[in-house]
């Protein structure tokens, strides 16, 4: 107490509770979760208290704290990050993720990120040659001329596909499965259990900290499967026979294996960066074209940039994509309005203080207690009109020109962390924008026409049924229509640089 009066600390404003003990809040968020409308729920929380924060108390468990000003988060993420911890994180991913760098502290998680940042400078992405035979999948997986496609499935098949190359040195080739074979089988199973996998964590990151009561069956066959299936390709990538059929060992898997020969630790940090890899990009790529196919006057404007830079039927090299500024704001823009990782929360270690968000008008530091949790969420940050302007629920990439006022910059990139900011911020980042670039670019050359389906005409953003959970994914997928016109083809495939 002593210690918050000293800096000035108030207490910020309480959502009150009509039950005891925070049931009745409870019970709203799961039954807003259930309807596909948690992050709007969340959101309309914000809306009816507009200061820089709330505090929250459930049942038995820590208050917490939900700040939506760009102080806090930097605070938190940045300047004063050793103060925070993840709390249950690694108990609660535990079953499946086991000990990587997604839910590694300390010191073990600042040797995987030095491991980590090693394989990904040195990935095959920088020639863009990883990308050409997926990306050339994933277009013969749509129309041959005309027709409605539900793109999100596709997107989370060449994800894993372009993941498991980087990780292991040898895709799982999903987009390619098209007759029953043993491979095939092994792949949908894997690609099944994950989900179930996930669906699992989900809960029981919702559930923290009674996470260990959720242990159904499903859940732990879904687990033991994806080691299993992991455990089984790093044994196949790593065998002599392997090994000597490789002209260049570029794989996580033979990173790994110069300095440790646990299998157990290898698939432990493969299913880590799968995790935090592989459906983050998926999401993103699906929001997008659901924001594009939505906004003509947006994507005419990408594919104008997109024929100006690099023409109408040949890949882009890495320096081509940096050239096309408008095509890295709608990235930036769709990420903003829907991240793939809608909420983010850390637990203090010690009491600290958040800078802001105390008193009435939220202006006064908050004392956070030890073993008190501050929450945060790029989606509810990116609607505060005070941060993003009275259009802040509008998809409009030119937000982040370069033209925009510099002050008003400054405070929409510090409230834009999408990637996290500070000692943890994404090592995949660089790779993810240049992917996700890559297949925009792809389909935008190869659709002439990217349309809105008819029965999800005039429905405005936010109003879709969403799925929170690892990812940030709308339930109704990404339903567009796509006609490929007479877009030049070289071969069937794109022509290369």
């Amino acid at each position: 107490m002593l210690y918050g009066l000293k800096h000035g600390c108030k207490p910020p404003p309480s959502i009150p509770n009509r039950w005891p003990l925070g049931i009745d809040r409870l019970k709203q968020i799961w039954d807003a979760d259930a309807r596909g409308n948690l992050m709007e729920e969340i959101n309309s929380f914000v809306d009816d208290y507009p200061t820089n924060m709330l505090s929250q108390f459930f049942l038995a468990g820590p208050r917490s704290y939900h700040s939506i000003a760009p102080e806090n988060v930097e605070a938190i993420l940045s300047s004063n990050f050793s103060d925070y911890s993840f709390g249950p994180r690694a108990s609660v991913f535990g079953p499946l993720l086991g000990a990587g760098i997604f839910t590694q502290e300390g010191a073990a998680w600042k040797h995987s990120r030095g491991m980590l940042r090693k394989q990904l400078v040195r990935g095959q992405y920088q020639t863009m040659h990883q990308f050409h035979e997926h990306v050339d999948n994933l277009l013969a997986r749509l129309p041959e001329v005309d027709g409605v496609v539900d793109l999100q499935p596709l997107f989370f098949e060449f994800t894993l596909d372009t993941a498991s190359a980087l990780l292991l040195g040898k895709s799982t080739y999903s987009l390619r499965q098209k007759t029953a074979t043993v491979e095939s089988r092994r792949n949908k199973a894997f690609a099944d259990s994950f989900e179930v996998a996930q669906e699992g964590l989900a809960r029981r990151f919702r559930m923290a900290p009674f996470h260990s009561l959720y242990q159904p069956k499903p859940f732990r066959e879904a687990c033991a499967n994806i080691h299993q299936f992991i455990d089984d390709y790093v044994r196949e990538t790593r065998s002599p026979k392997s090994q000597l059929e490789k002209e260049d060992c570029y794989g996580l898997v033979d990173q790994m294996s110069m300095s440790t020969f646990d299998d157990k630790a290898i698939r432990d940090q493969i299913l880590n960066v799968l995790l935090a890899g592989r459906d983050t990009t998926a999401a993103c790529l699906s929001w997008t074209f659901r924001l594009l196919a939505r906004s003509p006057d947006v994507l005419t404007k990408l594919r104008a940039e997109i024929k100006t830079v690099i023409g109408n039927a040949r890949r882009p090299t890495k320096d081509e994509i940096r050239r096309m500024p408008y095509l890295a704001q709608v990235i930036k823009e769709s990420l903003r309005l829907y991240p793939p990782v809608p909420l983010n929360l850390r637990e203090a270690r010690k009491t600290t203080i958040l800078p802001v968000g105390g008193g009435i008008d939220g202006q006064s530091p908050v004392l956070v207690r030890k073993g008190e949790v501050a929450v945060i969420s790029q989606y509810v940050t990116a609607r505060r009109k005070g941060i993003f302007g009275p259009d802040a629920a509008a998809f409009r990439p030119e937000r982040w020109s370069d033209d925009a006022d510099p002050n008003a910059a400054r405070v929409k990139q510090a409230a834009y962390f999408p990637f996290n900011l500070g000692p943890r911020r994404c090592l995949g980042e660089d790779f993810a924008l240049v992917e996700i670039s890559y297949v925009l670019i792809a389909i935008c050359q190869a659709f002439p026409v990217i349309e809105v389906v008819d029965e999800e005409k005039g429905q405005p953003l936010g109003a879709e049924k969403q799925k929170v959970g690892l990812v940030l994914c709308c339930m109704e997928g990404c339903k567009v229509r796509l006609s490929r016109g007479a877009a030049e083809k070289v071969d069937g495939n794109l022509e290369e640089a």
